[in-house]
């Protein structure tokens, strides 16, 4: 097939993992548009991560630059999502008009309007992990809508946390028939769907505070009009001379056939590459940051002159209370202290004993006699009675006067 059959370019240009390294710097993918919040997804050399183990909270997303021209395609992704028990955190795959423009890193309840198709895969319902479709003409706004789970068209359960090995999931459009496939087992299809071209591909992810770690391991799109049950049987016909059979990468099943447990090692230990990565980065900045307040330390560190002085007051003043103490422990306040009691005491027996004999002696001297008292009182009295005889004869011989 030419290079310049559309064909020939629709499996070109959306491939990550088909070939040994996945980026040519660990900075980028060709063709491909990666953004994140908080931190970028990191590029290793077969795979990207879009959202770490550690911090939580984080997002991450990758786009493709080129628009889907084929009414019929197969599209393949492999992903694997790690975390502690109770971590969380979804997956997004994109089928849509805007692409990175205006979706970016945003999940399936953050995005608002959009115009296409979103797979989501989530711990959606607390069954373990379920994958459901959701469709948009751009009339419906997602962030805003009070029941956004209720729009899912199709759904099925699926744990794909913690597997120990990537996932494979299979989108297939043909003429008016959709179907989702995961591990080769069928999920959900309908047969009144049909996706327009001219639409971006993407998968976006976001983390809880307890994080799960999405990695995208591979993304094919092919062009294909034959139903994937038709695949094995096309695969035991010879190739003729067509280049379309040998381009696209095997299928999963012959991934499983390279040895499941040397995959999974490999990918463990990638996984500890990048933690190692992480902790490094993180290291580093601790150094910075000690760095920076060992500076501050010295700039604000007291001058040698202060401290000495300082040191002298102390001594003067240890010198003092030594002195103070030692004179103290010298002299005996409890005799002391013994002889003002004793004084005190005979003090108070003095006084008790000599009050009542002065004050008897007081009263007695210099209160008035009381028979002065009486004769005073009587001489009183008397010239009281004078005056009112007095009164009463002059009042008696006064002249009377008649009317």
């Amino acid at each position: 097939m030419a290079k310049g059959d559309p064909d020939h370019r629709i499996k070109q240009w959306l491939v990550l993992m088909n070939n040994p390294s996945i980026s040519p710097n660990k900075f980028s993918v060709p063709g491909w548009h990666i953004s994140g919040e908080g931190e970028l997804p990191q590029v290793l050399s077969d795979k990207v991560i879009l959202t770490p183990p550690y911090p939580g909270n984080k997002r991450g997303a990758i786009w493709a630059d080129t628009k889907v021209s084929q009414p019929e395609w197969t599209a393949d992704f492999d992903f694997r999502a790690t975390g502690p028990e109770r971590g969380g955190g979804n997956l997004q795959i994109w089928y849509t008009k805007e692409g990175q423009a205006y979706i970016g890193t945003s999940s399936i309840y953050t995005v608002g309007k959009f115009d296409g198709l979103a797979l989501v895969i989530d711990t959606y319902g607390g069954r373990g992990g379920s994958i459901r479709g959701f469709l948009n003409d751009g009339n419906t706004d997602y962030k805003t809508h009070h029941a956004v789970d209720s729009l899912a068209f199709g759904h099925c359960n699926y744990a794909y946390r913690n597997l120990g090995r990537p996932s494979h999931i299979q989108i297939t459009q043909q003429g008016n028939s959709f179907e989702v496939r995961v591990d080769q087992k069928p999920c959900f299809r309908s047969n009144k769907i049909t996706l327009p071209t001219d639409y971006y591909f993407g998968v976006s992810a976001a983390s809880a505070e307890t994080p799960d770690s999405f990695e995208a391991f591979k993304f094919l799109l092919t062009n294909s009009p034959s139903s994937p049950r038709e695949e094995p049987q096309r695969s035991q016909q010879p190739p003729h001379d067509s280049d379309q059979q040998s381009q696209p990468p095997p299928p999963p099943p012959s991934q499983a056939q390279q040895g499941p447990q040397s995959l999974d090692l490999q990918n463990r230990l990638l996984t500890i590459s990048q933690t190692l990565d992480t902790l490094t980065r993180e290291l580093s900045n601790l150094a910075g940051t000690t760095s920076q307040q060992h500076q501050d330390i010295q700039r604000a560190q007291i001058p040698a002159s202060q401290l000495k002085t300082m040191d002298q007051r102390l001594q003067s003043v240890e010198q003092i209370l030594t002195a103070f103490r030692k004179e103290s422990d010298a002299r005996d306040y409890g005799t002391q202290f013994a002889k003002l009691q004793r004084a005190l005491e005979h003090s108070h027996s003095s006084l008790l004993e000599n009050i009542p004999e002065s004050m008897g002696t007081i009263i007695s001297t210099r209160s008035p006699r009381m028979g002065f008292f009486l004769f005073i009182v009587i001489v009183f009295q008397c010239l009281l009675a004078a005056s009112y005889v007095i009164y009463k004869r002059r009042r008696a011989n006064a002249p009377k006067k008649y009317l």
